[in-house]
């Protein structure tokens, strides 16, 4: 998350972590780990479902 430019989608981070995210579940997973995270506030989520770190 740290490296991005800006807000990034589950998808991207799946590509930069190496899960197939041509496979929804697959992807699944991930995205409820990141909002997970929103919950601990370690991150934030978007109203348009990207993830960004807290500011």
């Amino acid at each position: 998350m740290r490296q991005a430019t800006g807000p990034i989608m589950a998808r991207e981070v799946g590509e930069v972590v190496g899960v197939h995210i041509s496979v929804k579940a697959k992807l699944e997973p991930l995205r409820s780990k990141l909002v997970r995270l929103v919950d601990r506030g370690w991150l934030r989520k978007l109203p348009d479902g990207r993830f960004t770190t807290r500011l």
